[in-house]
């Protein structure tokens, strides 16, 4: 006579694979628009670009003057294309939002995560911004300012133009049902 011995483990399904390219935000939660990631990418080029013609300075003229072998740019290129294509797919991964009825909550964080909420009845105004860069690649940016001191102004960055200007007409809407 034998035991077949079973092993729960075994059984159990296998984890899903984590998409490395696909949002992490919680359920019910929406995605900004994927171009929200160049907005990004070109703001963080514009960042490091100072400190990349910095570099090439400190090595060219100070550094390779006292033997120093000159490193510190390509130290300092490497870093920055590092950070170029690394953080704003992170970024753009966890930044989401829901519109509710009474409500938005706007998730955001990758080092550090934030999760606020922000009832109609506290919405003093709202203003749909599309800078230079969202105007080139096709975003906008909500942005909700409160009542209140501490953190009064929510701001939703990377929103399909048409999709921001909607969600100002229903918290507005939304606004006017609560003064009535």
């Amino acid at each position: 006579m034998t035991i077949q011995q079973t092993d729960a483990a075994s059984e159990a399904p296998l984890p899903e694979t984590i998409d490395p390219i696909a949002p992490r935000l919680p359920a019910g939660m929406h995605p900004v628009e994927p171009a929200y990631r160049w907005v990004l990418r070109i703001q963080f080029i514009l960042l490091w670009a100072p400190f990349l013609v910095g570099a090439l300075v400190l090595d060219n003229f100070v550094l390779s003057e006292q033997g120093y072998p000159a490193y510190l740019s390509l130290a300092v290129a490497v870093l920055a294309l590092a950070v170029i294509v690394i953080v704003p797919q992170r970024i753009w991964r966890r930044l989401g939002y829901r519109l509710s009825d009474r409500s938005l909550r706007v998730v955001r964080g990758w080092l550090f995560h934030t999760d606020t909420i922000v009832p109609f009845v506290r919405v003093q105004h709202l203003d749909v911004t599309r800078g230079p860069l969202e105007k080139l690649l096709g975003t906008a940016s909500l942005i909700v300012h409160t009542a209140g001191t501490h953190n009064s102004v929510v701001t939703l960055p990377g929103l399909d133009p048409e999709k921001a200007e909607e969600m100002r007409a229903a918290i507005r809407a939304e606004i006017r049902t609560d003064w009535q």
